[in-house]
This record gives C-alpha cells, structure tokens and sequence, in this order.
C-alpha cells in the first residue's frame, strides 16, 4: 500500500501537506472511540485548496494517506515535544484537540507499535521529503519547502479564543531568509479580507524546523489557515463560494516564493 503520494514538479518549490490524510486502518480504528474513527483533527481540504495551484505554477506536492491520529508526521520520530510548557499532542495522539480520549480505556499503542507506526507511516513520508528537496535543490540551487496546514478557528486546547486566518511560521525567522519573511508578511499585510499573525502560537513544526536551512538552500515556511474561512467546521464540507478568496492569498504567497 502506498503511504503518501508525491507529485513532481519543475519549479523549485515543495509543497508538503503532513496532515492532509484522514484514512485509519481497521486494526487501530476498531481500538478507537467512535468520535475518533472520523478524525475530526485532519486538515481538511488543504490539498483541494493547494493542488491547483501547485499544478498551475508547477510546484511538487507531497500528501499523506493516514490520518495525524496514526502518527504525526510534523513531530519528530523521538516524541520530543515542539512546544514545551504547552499542551500538544504527540507524535502517536492519545488525545484529540478537544482533550478527549482516542482509543479505548484498555488499548492505548504501546512502545513497539509506536515503532511500526514510524516505520509503515512516518519513515517513507520523509525519506520522500528529503529526496525531493534534494532534487529540487540539485536541479535550482535553492528551493523553498512550503507546509500546509488547517485548524479549526477555536481549540481551546492548543490556544485562547479564535486563531488568526492566515499563521505564517518560520521558526521565529531561522527556518527561511529575512527578505522571503519580510516579502510574505507584506503579502498578508496588504490584504484587508483575513487577519494574520506571524510566529504567533503557531511557528513551524518539526519539518519546517528540521529541513528550513537557508543559509544551505533550502528555505522552510509554514502556513496555519483557520478553517473557517473555506470550509463548514461542524460539518467539514468544503465551501466552494468561500475557497477561492482563501486560494488567492495563498497563490500570491506562492509565487513569492518563486520570485
């Protein structure tokens, strides 16, 4: 079974959606509680949202098949918490965003299934990731890896009242050069339709932090999106009159990226 999907393109731009995925196979689901078997937490729609305009720029896009519940790929392989003193979940969620229990009382994953998880789901998504920065970088000198990520606008959980619409991470300003930050943040700044916060509760997880080197070509972003702004949160269905606003802050980002 394949565990991700990549499409290749020809610009120097990389656009990876770790939580794009939703599937859970039947032996982990059937130890799920039932609220937990939809995976409510996944980013929904980012790939309807990003693969038109990967495809229209010519962009590389790199999507998951698991839902974040089987294993997190935006968290590194040792479990090492990204925002320490803060609640998250982990690397193998035990928890959703609403602090309620995934899996049944008695059945939690235990240590080596935790380490099948990082070898079927976790390993090949970011041998793949890897390759193709690589690639990218071999072929252009520089490449920019863009991470695409949704949430609904209120967790609780993760952070207090309603999250900006467009969350620019960067590291705090180390996964990318100054002049990309300075360039994405007048982008969002000069539009009046969404609210932006940069390096704000949300500043680039484990990708962005790990492969974000620019002084070694390889310059990392992350983009949070409310999901209010193009989707119905309680139903999840897409809003196809709401998505193309969204879509055009994003494709002007994009293209920055390339300039």
């Amino acid at each position: 079974m394949d565990t991700f999907s990549l499409q290749r393109g020809h610009v120097p731009l990389l656009i990876s959606l770790p939580h794009d995925g939703s599937f859970i196979p039947d032996d982990i689901a059937m130890r799920m509680r039932a609220a937990a078997r939809d995976s409510p937490d996944t980013d929904w729609h980012v790939g309807r949202l990003y693969e038109p305009l990967a495809q229209a720029l010519g962009a590389s896009v790199l999507r998951p098949l698991a839902s974040r519940y089987v294993i997190d790929l935006n968290r590194p392989a040792d479990g090492h918490a990204l925002y320490p003193g803060q609640r998250e979940t982990g690397l193998v969620p035990t928890i959703g965003f609403d602090g309620e229990p995934l899996y049944l009382d008695t059945d939690p994953p235990d240590a080596a299934e935790i380490q099948r998880r990082i070898a079927t789901w976790w390993q090949p998504y970011h041998d793949a990731l890897a390759q193709e920065l690589a690639r990218l970088r071999a072929r252009h000198g520089r490449v920019v890896l863009w991470e695409g990520h949704s949430i609904r606008s209120r967790v609780p959980m993760l952070f207090e009242g309603q999250l900006p619409d467009f969350n620019l991470g960067t590291a705090g300003g180390a996964s990318c050069s100054e002049t990309l930050q300075t360039r994405l943040q007048a982008c969002l700044a000069a539009q009046d339709t969404f609210s932006h916060a940069v390096n704000g509760r949300f500043k680039g997880g484990y990708i962005t932090r790990h492969h974000g080197h620019p002084e070694g070509g390889v310059d990392a972003v992350q983009l949070e999106l409310a999901q209010l702004n193009y989707m119905n949160e309680a139903s999840f269905a897409y809003d196809e009159s709401r998505a193309p606003a969204v879509q055009a802050v994003i494709e002007e980002m994009l293209r920055i990226c390339l300039g």
